[in-house]
């Protein structure tokens, strides 16, 4: 996805399309980045104002200068106010004509502010919902014919070979069976290439969407809001899923009696469509366009590493020394818990049943803090436990190294190892090699994602630890990536923290960049974690702060 067409995402500067833009020449009307800025400058036939390009931003929402609706009753008039029972805007001699006495009336400069919010709501839904799920629908029926080739060729390398031992009286049958399949190959295509062609028209008609509400939204015109019909609940409805039954060739032994019957058949295609069931997702929830810090936790810690939510308005903490402490949202210390050998704590952890468990890498062991008392539950011969995080079915995740500098991740199951993940198909480790921060988490859908620090990336597997991708940062953006703290979100997306950038990313759940929460509050970003209501709680470890951030 470009990201100069999004709202939600990085713009880029105008000279070189590579940087992130952060000011714009007024009169040449061109956005820079601090990089550009000079380059801009040294053309002398021009003048040029350069300043913020927030403050552009701020100044053209100033500038707004509304156009009213006239009224359908009294034109030339304008309307300037907006009745909610009769659901249309009035202007003053609709109100003296005492037709709308006794109604809720308001500014109609109010009711456009929230009908553009919703319009707002519905470009989003549109951009980052509607729109991939259809781009993911299209691209598995190119999978599809992509495959259909495979298959069908497949069935009539069978049939070949098996009238390769066969006299040569019988060769009509193989030409009978090649035209079977050919039919059915031809079929099978044609309902793929139809439901490509209905897929490609409504794709078209949410495209045509998309702009007409860029184009409302750009625009001064206050009618063209009220005129407007919502098409979001149109496109929502999933095409119906197209479901074959691939034919396949049963081959028995040859046989010179009834040659045709037991040469082989082939079984029937079968194709036919089923409504399709809408992905069950949480609500639509769009980015803020700046986020908004909602609260500062004080700590009395210096170095903040871990942050980890285990109920509403309570935090545990740490800071890779041998005390973790337990604060409520109003800064107030509730339980300063030290580590069982005295030794520093790597990474913090809440099971579901509330108790706290850490890695103490100098002894090797995991261990779970049962009100205040602290037990082993595992330890390890020949690896160090360094990070970990709680799954959905309660067991736990932890990346470990070893002196041979070697990396993996286990799951384990109270302290029973249930699955190691470690190498690729190619048998290449997937994670860097030991002494490195490698924070974990796992997403909604199972996937284990891990912030390796060492491999300056995000490594993802799914449940059976099969990579899905590795993400190296935004692409828009130059120098090294040094991922951190990492966490989910409702929508699956996963936040990671760049604590020398002072910034988070936002990837979806497939490992597409979103957006950057990037502000001046943010110095050295590390640990995070995100609450039931979404919001995020950041560790910084430059002044022991933890930030409470609204983002969506």
């Amino acid at each position: 996805m470009d990201p100069r067409y999004s709202a939600q995402e990085v713009l880029l500067c105008d000279l070189c399309d590579k940087d992130v833009l952060q000011t714009h020449c007024e009169p040449c009307n061109v956005n820079l980045c601090l990089n550009c800025i000079g380059k801009h400058l040294s053309d002398p036939s021009k003048r040029h104002n350069v300043v913020p390009y927030r403050q552009i931003k701020q100044d053209q929402q100033q500038s707004f200068t509304p156009i009213y609706p006239k009224c359908s009753k009294h034109a030339p008039k304008n309307c300037e106010l907006f009745c909610e029972r009769c659901d249309i805007s009035v202007c003053s001699t609709c109100l003296s004509s005492g037709t709308h006495k006794g109604h809720n009336l308001l500014d109609i400069l109010q009711k456009h502010k929230s009908m553009v919010e919703d319009l707002k709501i519905d470009l989003a839904e549109l951009k980052h919902r509607i729109n991939p799920t259809f781009q993911n629908i299209a691209s598995d029926v190119k999978v599809g014919k992509a495959k259909l080739d495979k298959h069908y060729g497949q069935l009539t390398t069978d049939v070949i070979k098996q009238g390769e031992g066969w006299h040569s009286e019988i060769e009509v049958i193989v030409n009978k069976r090649k035209s079977e399949i050919e039919a059915m190959r031809m079929k099978h295509l044609m309902a793929l290439e139809k439901q490509e062609d209905e897929i490609a028209k409504i794709l078209s008609e949410i495209n045509r969407s998309t702009l007409y509400l860029e184009k409302i939204l750009s625009s001064n015109d206050v009618s063209l809001a009220f005129a407007n019909q919502s098409r979001n609940s149109e496109f929502r409805k999933l095409p119906p899923k197209l479901n074959a039954s691939l034919p396949s060739f049963s081959a028995p032994k040859i046989n010179t009696e009834n040659l045709n019957l037991l040469f082989g058949y082939i079984s029937e295609l079968s194709i036919s469509t089923e409504d399709a069931e809408p992905p069950c997702l949480p609500p639509f929830k769009p980015f803020l366009d700046e986020p908004e810090l909602i609260n500062t936790l004080y700590t009395d810690f210096v170095n903040l590493t871990s942050v980890t939510c285990p109920k509403e308005e309570k935090i545990w903490t740490c800071e890779r020394k041998e005390i973790m402490k337990l604060y409520n949202t109003e800064s107030k210390l509730l339980i300063p818990i030290k580590s069982k050998s005295g030794k520093d704590v790597e990474d913090i952890a809440v099971m579901k049943s509330g108790e706290l468990v850490y890695t103490d890498p100098g002894e090797r062991t995991v261990n779970i803090v049962k009100k205040t008392q602290i037990k082993e539950l595992i330890r390890l011969q020949g690896w160090r436990p360094r990070f970990l995080c709680n799954t959905s079915s309660n067991e736990l995740l932890i990346t470990m190294d070893n002196d041979d500098k070697q990396s993996k991740v286990v799951r384990y199951s109270g302290s029973t190892a249930k699955q190691t993940i470690q190498f690729d198909d190619s048998h290449l480790s997937l994670y860097s090699s030991s002494g490195n921060f490698k924070y974990i988490c796992e997403n909604k859908n199972m996937d284990i994602c891990v912030a390796d620090n060492g491999a300056e990336a995000v490594v993802v597997v799914n449940h059976t630890g099969k990579l899905r991708f590795r993400y190296t940062g935004c692409p828009s953006s130059s120098g090294r990536f040094y991922p951190y703290g990492i966490t989910k979100d409702s929508r699956s997306q996963l936040l990671i923290s760049e604590n020398l950038r002072g910034r988070i990313h936002i990837l979806d759940q497939d490992g597409q960049f979103l957006r950057f929460i990037e502000t001046f509050y943010l110095v050295s970003p590390w640990g995070l974690c995100v609450d039931s209501k979404d919001d995020l709680f950041v560790a910084l470890s430059s002044n022991g702060e933890v930030k409470k951030i609204k983002y969506m």
